[in-house]
């Protein structure tokens, strides 16, 4: 029966998001239920993904990226697929009227990370616009429940979460990112060198896009409002953490906020969001 093969695909979704992201898992289980499937098959698309480009080392990446463009493509042109992951995507693509457009850029900026070792501007941004403000475009289409003025109007805050999301990841995945697979996203920064003033740079773009993205979040309605503000809420927190921990430090560790206090955060955001104190 297909929908016991739907079934089995919106669980595997499920387990992808929740062993690799007790925070976004969190965040979706306080979004309205009606949401939760189409979440989680956005998010391990996603990752599937990302994966593909940051572990799968003894594998050929560019063959195996141009496969999951591929079998994306006749997902969605199918409606089906026989791999779960990419079968509950394309419904959450279809369901929600999620454009190829967003989709093409995200696949796009995770093929730079399998040919591009370091970043200027222009490229840090549109690695930024591909892996991180497209999928918070993505969610958001989730959320308006094709309702385009809605999804017209939070466009940009989607945006500014999405890349201070990834900017913080950045702050916290330095020393893997740049020792391990030999990246450096910040253009101009020399992490032989990290410094002060170099960190404080980046804090204060992301302090900005965090301020940006708040107002967005308040506009939401109800039903994502409360899933929003959790993942926001924790990763301010983690940003504040990064942000109080001096350069080396951060060039020579992974800063993280523990799973038991992430459970504290989760309980403040979730009061703050219900007596409206965002």
């Amino acid at each position: 029966m297909k929908a016991l093969f739907d079934k089995i695909s919106a669980q595997c979704s499920k387990n992808v998001t929740k062993e690799y992201s007790t925070s976004f898992s969190l965040g979706i289980y306080f979004l309205n239920k009606r949401f939760h499937e189409h979440i989680y098959g956005i998010y391990s698309f996603v990752r599937l993904a990302d994966e593909i480009v940051d572990s799968f080392h003894d594998y050929n990446k560019p063959l195996l990226m141009e496969r999951l463009r591929n079998d994306t493509v006749q997902a969605i042109e199918d409606k089906i697929s026989l791999n779960p992951i990419l079968n509950q995507f394309q419904k959450a693509v279809l369901h929600n009227n999620i454009e190829w457009s967003l989709i093409d850029t995200f696949i796009k900026s995770m093929e730079m990370d399998l040919m591009q070792k370091e970043h200027d501007t222009a490229s840090y941004k549109n690695y930024i616009l591909g892996s991180a403000e497209v999928v918070g475009l993505m969610c958001l289409r989730v959320f308006a429940e094709r309702n385009d003025e809605i999804y017209n109007k939070l466009k940009p805050y989607a945006m500014s979460l999405g890349s201070a999301f990834q900017k913080v990841n950045f702050l916290r995945d330095l020393k893997a990112d740049y020792t391990i697979l030999g990246r450096t996203y910040f253009p101009g920064v020399n992490f032989e060198q990290f410094s002060h003033i170099e960190k404080t740079r980046i804090e204060n773009e992301i302090e900005a896009e965090f301020h940006h993205a708040l107002i967005g979040i308040k506009m939401l309605p109800t039903g994502s409002r409360g899933g929003v503000y959790l993942a926001y809420y924790y990763y301010k927190k983690l940003f504040l953490k990064i942000k109080q921990t001096p350069a080396e430090k951060v060039m020579n560790a992974r800063i993280r906020i523990p799973n038991l206090n992430k459970f504290g955060l989760m309980f403040k955001s979730l009061v703050r969001n219900h007596i409206n104190l965002l």
